[in-house]
């Protein structure tokens, strides 16, 4: 939770993060804590199910997208979610690999792993934006 509230601090529209783990790491934590340091203050759930969860803040869509479920990447496709990808958004997608090669490319690749007292997160970035975004990150300490 802590994490996410400081990914929240630097996070902007018109960003794809993927989110990288293993089932339980805590990719959905992750993303309640970015939503929770946004100001979002009701509940926030897996979208494993629904496989999309939006959320509105201010002027800011943001997609929670979770691929697990997915058994062929044109599900993708077929699910209609590239009109989601647009500059006025923000999608975080949970186990990109399931749509391999249809995604557009993230900003920020951010990988859980978990360990015996806790969790590592790395956070990539892939593109101009996403150093951009890391260039704002809120400590001094960042681990790359």
């Amino acid at each position: 939770m802590a994490i996410g509230k400081k990914i929240a601090a630097i996070i902007k529209p018109d960003l794809v993060i993927f989110l990288n783990g293993d089932l339980g790491a805590g990719k959905t934590t992750l993303v309640r804590g970015i939503l929770h340091g946004l100001g979002y203050q009701h509940t926030v759930k897996s979208p494993t199910y629904n496989l999309v969860e939006i959320y509105k803040i201010s002027r800011l869509y943001f997609y929670h997208f979770d691929l697990y479920r997915f058994n062929d990447p044109y599900e993708w496709e077929e699910a209609g979610f590239r009109d989601y990808f647009n500059t006025g958004s923000v999608c975080l997608i949970e186990w990109p690999e399931k749509a391999a090669g249809l995604l557009p490319a993230a900003d920020l690749r951010i990988d859980i792993q978990i360990l015996e007292s806790g969790r590592n997160i790395i956070i990539h970035a892939d593109t101009e934006a996403g150093e951009q975004c890391l260039q704002h990150w809120p400590d001094t300490e960042f681990p790359h």
